[in-house]
């Protein structure tokens, strides 16, 4: 399995000809010169040595909160550059369920706009889910960007719920659209921002292990090397 090392924007760096540009929504920015913008740049230095293990473990003297915060919205760009890639084949007619394999399926609930959970196809679902996320990162009161300000109580909370929804696009693009990802000569780009993800939830215990259940056996062959 091909997997390929980079900084931690790698997936928008590395993309190559005229789809490295497409993004599924529009990339969300962490303002330069800010203290987070710091810590998206130690990231990537140490993701750059390859070592994914260590590229996730919280740097000597930071903030939790700001680590994950940082680390939640690079995951959200990556998400969004590798479905922007694929949209052409995730269509109302390809997909007209959220799921990731014959055994799970997603219904979608924000628990504001839509309380109950309705099916709906994947591109439907992931249109919902990542605008959510969007909404939730331009949240100053959520997401604080300036130094000072406290993040909130439920921060670690909503900050879960926000990565357990980004894995459902991983287990979609992988179990219904595995194929074009090879097609396009994306594979790579997938498995190591999927291994990372992984690496990253697994180090800070993010995502119930329940909820990893669509995609268990490719992150055993995954991580297996790494223990």
């Amino acid at each position: 399995m091909s997997e390929c090392y980079g900084s931690m924007n790698l997936v928008t760096l590395n993309f190559s000809g005229s789809r490295s540009s497409k993004t599924f929504k529009p990339k969300k920015n962490i303002p330069e010169g800010s203290h987070q913008y710091e810590l998206l740049k130690h990231a990537e230095a140490t993701l750059g040595s390859g070592n994914l293990r260590m590229a996730v473990m919280l740097p000597e003297g930071e903030d939790l909160n700001e680590w994950v915060a940082v680390n939640t919205v690079d995951f959200f760009n990556q998400i969004n550059m590798l479905y922007g890639t694929i949209t052409d084949f995730c269509t109302e007619e390809s997909c007209p369920v959220m799921s990731a394999g014959p055994k799970y399926e997603y219904h979608w609930a924000d628990g504001t706009n839509i309380k109950k959970p309705i099916k709906c196809s994947a591109p439907k679902y992931i249109d919902y889910l990542m605008t959510w996320v969007q909404d939730q990162l331009d949240d100053e009161t959520l997401f604080p960007s300036k130094i000072g300000v406290p993040f909130p109580k439920n921060f670690m909370s909503v900050a879960k719920t926000i990565l357990k929804r980004l894995f459902r696009v991983y287990a979609h693009i992988y179990h219904q659209h595995f194929d074009p990802v090879i097609q396009l000569q994306e594979e790579a780009h997938l498995n190591t921002s999927f291994k990372h993800f992984i690496f990253f939830v697994q180090e800070f215990n993010l995502i119930d292990r329940r909820e990893l259940a669509p995609l268990q056996e490719l992150i055993e062959k995954l991580t297996s090397k790494d223990r």
